[in-house]
């Protein structure tokens, strides 16, 4: 194995028995018989893949497909059926938290108990105690038992005490999202230092927006196999596709970006000779992904329609400014969410409007169709009306939701007519010179500016030579 690879795993292949004796296991083992095909499952299979030194690898699927069974396997707590895997370098992992917790020892006591399990010496866990607690906020009930504690304080000192045991290889199965957002940008922040000591990590994570963040590599896996494994800007498009999708669309999906992924051409390397037409047809279809226009298989799985007041929505779609419907979008680019609004009685001081929100719910911002009190007067029973909202999506490269609600006045005031959560979902396409980050973008498309404060040395010599050959910065 490189001197540059951690963790490396070889035609890797799990099987779980399903309905069965432990008398037939034993029969079948001892006497080599063929396990029936019926009561087989493949958690994994022929999975293979290296963590190089100092690299951080996403692992990204829908709930089954394997991807716990993979780094239980790395860890060592799972046998495989076929194939390898070689770790170089202490690891620690971080699947259960505070599995090996007593709820009648002290926070105290479980410290050194659980900092033990993950391969902790007594004088380390001495040396970094305070740090532990003081990660964990938990300095004022650390000697009360951990049955005393309410379920974040619990996995919180978990947390802790697992990202403060510094290995070289970190393996982390959804431990990310634990305890308050205070407490979660902590262990972000604690997962930057990691990286810059050079820890490897390997994690599992539905968050597309933390794989994006924090990955140099991401890996898809879909009925316990490798569907494809590179930039984590590809792997989280075609994540989002798959999951999206209706079920009936899911196996033509898993087609296309296994063709895709077969037919890119590797460093040194021809295509299969018989494949090359078929690959270019398929490169072309994945390049016509990263345009503008309608996925099929993005469909909202979260919508959640509440009780009418007097009007119902309904024909909801997002519109180019050619009446295109579009739910892969540009950013910066002008859309119009539109739908109509269909009055089952007479409404007074009628406003319509859209909310974006991201995948975990967090509320971006919306538009209405006019300023409080400045709304339609009124609309009589039986009439329909079509809206026709527009917006730019100034949003980072991912996928979004979009809810629509039409309100109007009454007695108590300005009440919600009807209204649709997560009505609609859309992605927003990637950019390659894109220089923002987080959700929104706040770039003014103006270029960024590096002066010397002092115009002197060699910075003030470099700016000169740049400002000469490409004009101002």
């Amino acid at each position: 194995m490189s001197s540059d690879v951690v963790v490396r795993v070889e035609n890797l292949s799990k099987r779980y028995l399903l309905q069965s004796r432990p008398i037939d296991h034993l029969k079948w083992r001892v006497l080599r018989r063929e396990v029936p095909a019926s009561i087989s499952h493949w958690a994994l299979r022929d999975v293979s893949f290296e963590l190089k030194r100092g690299e951080t690898l996403g692992v990204m699927g829908r709930n089954g497909c394997g991807k716990s069974t993979l780094l239980e396997v790395i860890s060592g707590t799972l046998t495989p059926t076929s194939g390898r895997v070689e770790v170089r370098g202490e690891l620690a992992a971080l699947l259960e938290l505070g599995s090996g917790f007593s709820p009648d020892l002290t926070g105290r006591e479980n410290v050194y108990v659980y900092g033990s399990l993950l391969g902790m010496r007594r004088n380390t866990i001495n040396a970094r105690f305070e740090e532990i607690v003081d990660f964990a906020e938990l300095a004022d009930f650390i000697d009360e038992p951990v049955k005393n504690y309410s379920s974040g304080m619990f996995v919180r000192l978990a947390f802790s005490v697992a990202i403060n045991s510094t290995p070289e290889i970190l393996v982390i199965d959804e431990a990310l999202s634990v305890g308050d957002e205070a407490f979660q940008r902590r262990c972000f922040a604690r997962i930057a230092q990691l990286k810059e000591m050079g820890t490897s990590l390997l994690f599992v994570s539905h968050a597309a927006g933390t794989v994006l963040e924090l990955c140099d590599r991401a890996l898809l896996l879909d009925r316990g196999e490798v569907l494809q494994l590179g930039p984590p800007a590809d792997v989280v498009k075609h994540y989002h596709r798959l999951i999206y999708a209706p079920r009936e669309e899911q196996d033509a999906i898993r087609t296309q970006i296994l063709s895709a992924t077969l037919a890119e051409p590797k460093p040194g390397a021809e295509l299969v000779r018989g494949r090359a037409s078929s690959a270019d047809e398929t490169i072309s279809a994945v390049r016509a992904l990263e345009e503008e226009g309608f996925e099929s298989g993005l469909h909202s799985k979260s919508k959640l329609q509440y009780v009418s007041r007097g009007a119902r929505i309904t024909d909801y779609v997002i519109e180019s400014p050619e009446g295109r419907e579009v739910n892969v979008l540009k950013r910066g680019g002008i859309y119009f969410l539109a739908f109509s609004v269909r009055f089952d009685r007479d409404c007074f001081g009628i406003r319509c409007g859209m909310l974006i929100k991201t995948v975990v719910g967090t509320e971006l911002g919306g538009i209405v169709s006019s300023p409080l009190g400045a709304g339609i007067e009124q609309v009589h029973a039986g009439r329909s009306v079509r809206v026709r909202l527009p917006f730019r999506p100034r949003l980072t490269p991912d996928v979004y939701f979009a809810n629509v609600g039409v309100v109007g006045q009454s007695d108590d005031g300005e009440i919600f007519l009807h209204r649709i959560a997560d009505a609609l979902i859309f992605r927003v396409l990637r950019e390659s010179e894109s220089i923002s980050t987080g959700f929104v973008d706040f770039s003014s498309g103006k270029e960024a500016t590096i002066e010397d404060e002092v115009d002197s040395g060699d910075l003030a010599t470099d700016l000169q030579m740049l400002r000469s050959r490409d004009g101002v910065m």
